[in-house]
């Protein structure tokens, strides 16, 4: 399988907080969600894979390179969007999409304007005048408008309305219909990612919790809902981590339909990366 971007043991460290020792593969023509609580080390992943801040340890590879600060090329194949607007908040529009052309050699005015049309964005406004959310939509139609085969985003829905987000989503898939291109994308709204990722990787205080196919967290994880007398047999049977409510307890397993088999007589949910993420961190484990 060949990779849009490896990420090798990849350390971080701050004098009150560690990015520490973090892995994954992200596919070619797929979309990974990076998710975990405020402060979990997202953002700090995003930085050090872009070379932003100095890394203490490890190595991240560009479709199967080490990208250096020089490599204008490489650079190029990749679009960022954080959740900050990176231009000057009097600039208008119309004036940042002049920027891109002469900041990137692939820049595409048309594209530009058919995403700022798309979104509604007005061309003779000023930064300063647009709300969260369309400030976030003319950092996506600037790093969509060069042809990039890889975006990394921060965030991109968050301050949206559900139609804007679904938009969105509907972008974002479409970007990865050709399988030569990928997005590594952060996001608290975990449904949005049930919509659109193929992987999730969970990062919490800063170390890494899993990865794993969105289908198999979706259709194979199950929450058990028991009571204390059928704890144990459960806990037995394989589970990841339990969790005790006001009536009973709540057990996530990996196998769902292994549970119905062994366990008829009790309630199995379905998971969300919700509820997952929930009792991974707060779940007593085995």
């Amino acid at each position: 399988m060949t990779h849009t971007l490896e990420v090798r043991n990849l350390t971080k460290k701050y004098e009150r907080f560690t990015l520490d020792n973090v892995s994954f593969d992200l596919p070619m023509g797929c979309i990974m969600g990076v998710v975990g609580e405020n402060g979990a080390g997202k953002s700090t992943l995003f930085k050090a894979i872009l070379n932003l801040i100095h890394r203490n340890a490890g190595e991240i590879l560009f479709w199967g390179k080490p990208m250096t600060d020089k490599d204008t090329k490489m650079r190029e194949q990749i679009g960022v969007a954080f959740d900050a607007i990176c231009f000057s908040e009097v600039l208008t529009v119309k004036q940042v999409g002049n920027i891109g052309k002469y900041t990137y050699k692939n820049w595409d005015s048309a594209q530009f304007q058919e995403l700022v049309t798309r979104f509604e964005l007005p061309l003779k406004a000023e930064i300063k005048t647009l709300s969260k959310g369309m400030k976030m939509k003319l950092n996506l139609a600037f790093a969509m408008s060069h042809n990039a085969k890889l975006l990394i985003l921060d965030e991109p829905t968050a301050g949206l309305d559900p139609i804007a987000r679904d938009e969105l989503l509907d972008l974002f898939l479409d970007f990865v219909q050709d399988e030569e291109h990928s997005i590594l994308i952060s996001s608290h709204i975990t449904t949005d990612l049930e919509k659109i990722a193929d992987y999730i990787t969970f990062i919490n205080k800063g170390k890494l919790a899993f990865t794993k196919e969105k289908d198999t967290l979706l259709y194979q994880y199950g929450i058990v809902r028991c009571g204390e007398k059928d704890l144990d047999a459960v806990k037995n049977a394989g589970c990841i981590a339990w969790k005790k409510n006001e009536c009973n307890y709540d057990v996530l397993v990996e196998d769902r339909e292994a549970m119905k088999r062994t366990f008829p007589h009790l309630v199995i949910d379905n998971a969300t990366i919700d509820e997952i993420m929930l009792l991974t961190v707060k779940g007593e484990r085995v």
